[in-house]
């Protein structure tokens, strides 16, 4: 007999969005009927596609339907299509406005590298082999929200731009705590990052992480490091780095520079939590890392298995059902350990396949795999 079932909002987007969602609906479907956790699914529309049809990258309606789900599925936004709508039309709004208003404030981005991929990184196999880091990015502050911002015309008719880096102690020491959480599950090493030697933020972070370690974590390890080292040390020596908490803008672009070093983005998922409620759950979205790709859009080329890989972090960090995503974990790797390859990680002497035959394979292994 099934446990309750779980409210799962999936938004495919825009490009090769709805292929990948599709494929991981066959996994979905796979647990549906033969294990006790049961889904309740939903569609909705975002970016690109939600503005084809109401002229706003997120409708209330769909907000209203993410704020009831236990998890959404978010696929990709964006396209050549929209370069021209004003800012606050953009598809990718419709991406900021989940994150803003379902609070997620906690991004996590592993970067894995797959036995059967290790070639693939542009970095030498013995500095990449068994790599698993997890980038833990603040998303809801920082300069990318901070006020004042714009562009301002001067007297002289020249113009000034302004972003202003802001962070509060709650908002540091909130997803400190998660990056703790995590390393505790891990093994057991906080690396936090910032630029404290040049910016007050940057010192109020670090203040602020080292007091919340003192006073309740510690029994794991916290090393501190400015973000300009930190992007050397991911290429140099990447395994010294267990999960590394930082900023909004530092964690966007060291996430990109960890998700290199495994020569596969289109294999990488992410996932982007809330603060707990009363019934110890987390808001929560979970999305693969790359994006809408409108270049191979309806071709069959698209990977599928990042978006498979999101499924099961909300599996693990939305769901609790950590034997569920181990599950799914094992199943992909079995599929790439058979020399099973989408076009963007082909390698010589393995056997092309497409987008929907990647999804169907995977399902075979779960198959196997629960005999």
């Amino acid at each position: 007999m099934k446990n309750s079932n779980r409210k799962v909002l999936m938004l495919p987007g825009d490009g090769i969005g709805p292929e990948v969602m599709k494929e991981t609906k066959k996994v979905i479907d796979w647990f549906d009927k033969r294990l006790e956790v049961g889904f309740d699914l939903d569609e909705g529309l975002v970016g690109g596609a939600s503005y084809d049809k109401y002229k706003t990258p997120l409708t209330d309606e769909v907000m209203d339907k993410a704020f009831n789900a236990d998890g959404v599925l978010f696929g990709a936004v964006g396209g050549p299509d929209y370069d021209s709508l004003p800012f606050s039309e953009k598809p990718e709004r419709g991406l900021l406005r989940l994150r803003k208003e379902l609070g997620l404030f906690a991004n996590l981005r592993p970067a894995i590298v797959f036995d059967a991929l290790v070639d693939a990184s542009s970095l030498k196999k013995e500095i990449v082999s068994g790599l698993d880091i997890m980038i833990l990015r603040e998303l809801t502050g920082g300069i990318y929200f901070g006020e004042p911002r714009g562009i301002n015309e001067l007297d002289d008719g020249s113009k000034v731009g302004i972003n202003t880096e802001v962070y509060s102690t709650n908002e540091i020491r909130r997803v400190g705590d998660v990056a703790f959480e995590l390393a505790s599950k891990r093994r057991g090493l906080v690396h936090s990052v910032e630029k404290a030697n040049v910016m007050e933020s940057g010192l109020l972070w670090r203040e602020e992480i080292q007091k919340l370690y003192d006073e309740k974590h510690k029994y794991l390890k916290l090393e501190h490091m400015y973000a300009d080292n930190c992007a050397m040390q991911l290429v140099r020596d990447p395994h010294q780095f267990d999960v590394i908490v930082t900023t909004n803008l530092f964690g966007d672009l060291l996430s990109d520079i960890s998700a290199q070093l495994t020569g596969s983005l289109g294999m990488l998922p992410s996932a982007s939590l809330g603060e707990l409620n009363e019934y110890g759950i987390r808001k929560s979205l979970f999305e693969p890392v790359h994006g809408s790709a409108p270049d191979i859009s309806g071709q069959g080329k698209a990977n599928p298995i990042a978006m498979i890989l999101s499924f099961s972090m909300m599996l693990r960090y939305s769901l609790d059902r950590v034997d569920d995503a181990n599950l799914v974990e094992k199943a992909v790797n079995l599929a790439l350990d058979d020399g099973l390859r989408t076009a963007d990680i082909m390698q010589p002497g393995k056997t092309l396949i497409s987008t929907e035959q990647m999804g169907a394979e995977i399902c075979n292994r779960l198959d196997k795999l629960s005999v």
